[in-house]
């Protein structure tokens, strides 16, 4: 059981969310409100029967009920009103600046233009309560030609997000398969980063890093089956987004008790924590703290190393993460 005091420290102190799916924030209360609005038939009666569909076996079956979940979202307003609230959510768990992930290949394929999506998002970003940026994402399921595509539509809105990622099924999709894209991303000025190592094997990682020259690895639990990739990590000062209860519900390690967030921190690895798709998962950032602590044996020390963590890892220019910096160290600091 948790201590109050650590509990505390872990849920006041400020932080920052850099692995979060915006359309993985639209709780089904949501759903149901959008989908009223637009006209929407759901496959499920109420709200409780749609919670109840959130149980997943992998990361396909979570998938499957997450495009579902998206079909509501459908005009400006939509994207706006499911990104302000993630980012208030956000704000009573003391995130202090987040980088959201999207997913245009969602919305575009159901017919919904581009600007519609980013938008709203951008929107909702600029009249947040914190500090907030916008990293779009390729679907990896898809070809290399569409996420090309998907490139050159956002041009246009190349103002309102600050970088590129790849999500969606690993197993089957290595980072390879996008190194023209990445490419063109990198020349476009775009930050990179990708999701490697979850379900994927740790040459995935490599790949990300040598082919795809990521700057970020979201995800990354499974570098540790690779001694030789762990030490190139620490070398290189290599983040790596950890989602807790992410990793639970999709069956990444059985139980809680048995995640490698502690072994990640004491090998000097820059491992951060983050909330994944924390409508599907069972939490925002202060749940994924809270679970990873009580079952883990992590404390004060900890929690400072994983506040830094996330804003060293963060896209942000160096004044404002030498301020971000300078907030938790006064947070930790001793009170004479």
């Amino acid at each position: 059981m948790l201590n109050e005091q650590l509990r505390h420290t872990i849920e006041q102190m400020p932080k920052a969310e850099l692995h979060i799916h915006i359309e993985g924030s639209l709780e089904p209360e949501l759903i149901f409100a959008l989908a009223q609005r637009n006209g929407v038939t759901l496959a499920y009666p109420s709200v409780e029967t749609l919670r109840e569909a959130y149980a997943f076996s992998d990361l396909q079956s979570f998938l499957d009920i997450y495009y579902a979940g998206a079909s509501v979202l459908l005009t400006e307003q939509d994207f706006y009103d499911m990104t302000a609230a993630y980012l208030a959510r956000a704000a009573a768990d003391n995130v202090r600046h987040t980088e959201i992930f999207f997913d245009p290949q969602t919305h575009t394929a159901r017919g919904v233009p581009f600007e519609t999506a980013i938008n709203g998002i951008w929107r909702a970003c600029q009249d947040a309560p914190i500090s907030a940026a916008l990293i779009m994402c390729f679907l990896r399921h898809l070809s290399e030609e569409e996420a090309l595509a998907t490139l050159e539509e956002s041009l246009p809105h190349r103002d309102k997000f600050i970088g590129v990622g790849l999500d969606s099924s690993e197993v089957g999709h290595p980072p390879e398969k996008f190194a023209r894209v990445f490419e063109r991303a990198r020349q476009l000025g775009l930050r990179l980063v990708a999701h490697a190592g979850e379900e994927g094997p740790p040459s995935y990682i490599e790949s990300a890093l040598d082919v795809l020259k990521v700057e970020r690895i979201d995800h990354g639990v499974r570098c540790l089956e690779s001694p030789a990739l762990v030490e190139r990590l620490v070398r290189e000062r290599m983040a790596l987004t950890v989602c807790p209860l992410s990793n639970i519900k999709l069956r990444v390690f059985d139980v809680m008790g048995s995640h490698n967030l502690r072994t990640l921190l004491d090998k000097g690895l820059a491992a951060t924590v983050n909330s994944d798709d924390p409508a599907y998962f069972g939490g925002y950032m202060n749940d994924n703290f809270v679970a990873a602590f009580e079952s883990l044996p992590l404390d004060a020390s900890h929690a400072r190393q994983l506040a830094r963590n996330s804003f060293e890892a963060a896209f942000l220019d160096p004044e404002q993460k030498r301020a971000f910096l300078a907030e938790v160290d006064a947070f930790f600091a001793p009170v004479h």
